[in-house]
């Protein structure tokens, strides 16, 4: 079965090319306006997939720039009718299709009263870019697939580009530069030893934290939509705060050990959940004791989450399929989510 899904996780690497070549003076200018501004304060705007890249976003903003970030409840605005200060507001909204109204009205909110905004959108005609003050287009292409694959990595590239441009980091903007072969790489990593783990689960956690934190989410809910699997995400810290609980002899682990701060406490969890018992599967760099799912290491180490979810998506794609589910269209889920 040739499905949607592989086919376009596959073109994620010449959508991050095409990204690139686009728009660049619209970020340099984006980033001058935001050393400008200086924000108070930085909101991400987004759903599903879109929030798990807003979140990559977040974290690079907090580490890099010393701004904190906060995702926005949505239902602030569009139910509760908050008159949130706009004064000295950065608002920054990630869709694929960018018709979502809990993500539209904000942004017009946002816009209206003095903030600055941007949407990063896949259809740049579309609500929620009409609604924004800037607009990135993630030049991904049509994805018809209800599991998105290229329009997430697209935007989780948009977020690094944002915080290459705002910090003026030449190294980063190099690193990006050359993501598009990284990915083509990471696209070829055999992961298939983790389908005769997980193919009869039911349940399973996976592990992050820091950068990879995003992109372990964004597993667990492709885990959930395309193969039926209750997965939850957790950082490796929160994790021994009371969902260890549930981890014994058996259990399911994937654990996403990225190069960075977080690796040696993401390695040391998995080796000590090894030897409790549970069936560990763990995402690392070729040589990392242990590792037996491996990354492509990119220029920048906070690019590294990116290869990593490149050669998981051909994975969960094997694993929906192998269980006997269409990945390209989940259960009651439709590709363009509308809520408010």
């Amino acid at each position: 079965m040739n499905t949607l899904m592989l086919a376009e996780a596959r073109q994620a690497p010449q959508a991050v090319a095409d990204q690139l070549a686009h728009n660049a003076d619209d970020y340099r200018d984006f980033g001058a306006v935001l050393r400008l501004q200086n924000p108070a304060a930085v909101l991400t705007v987004a759903r599903g997939s879109s929030d798990h890249a807003a979140h990559f976003l977040a974290y690079l903003v907090m580490a890099r720039m010393g701004r904190l970030v906060t995702s926005l409840p949505m239902s602030l605005i569009t139910l509760y009718q908050s008159q949130i200060a706009c004064k000295g507001l950065v608002s920054l909204a990630f869709s694929q299709s960018g018709q979502s109204p809990d993500l539209v009205a904000p942004t017009r909110f946002f816009s209206e009263g003095g903030a600055v905004t941007a949407a990063f959108v896949n259809k740049a005609d579309s609500p929620l870019a009409q609604a924004a003050q800037w607009v990135f287009p993630l030049h991904a292409g049509i994805e018809a697939s209800v599991a998105a694959t290229k329009s997430y990595i697209a935007q989780l590239v948009a977020g690094a580009r944002v915080v290459a441009a705002w910090q003026g980091d030449p190294e980063l903007q190099s690193a990006l530069s050359k993501l598009p072969d990284d990915l083509a790489r990471a696209a070829q990593m055999d992961w298939s030893v983790a389908l005769d783990v997980l193919q009869g689960v039911d349940r399973l956690f996976v592990i992050g934290r820091g950068t990879g934190m995003p992109v372990a989410l964004e597993a667990a809910l492709k885990f959930k939509e395309t193969c039926g699997i209750q997965a939850e995400a957790f950082s490796s810290a929160e994790v021994k705060h009371g969902p260890m609980a549930l981890i014994e002899e058996g259990y399911p682990l994937l654990v996403f050990a990225p190069r960075g701060p977080a690796q040696a406490g993401l390695l040391a969890l998995a080796e000590e959940m090894r030897l409790r018992g549970a069936k560990v599967l763990l995402a690392a760099p070729a040589g990392t004791p242990g590792a037996n799912l491996p990354i492509v290491e990119t220029a920048s180490s906070d690019l590294d989450p990116i290869s990593l979810i490149q050669s998981f998506y051909p994975l969960v794609e094997a694993l929906a399929r192998a269980r006997g589910r269409n990945p390209d269209e989940p259960r009651f889920l439709a590709k363009v989510t509308k809520t408010h």
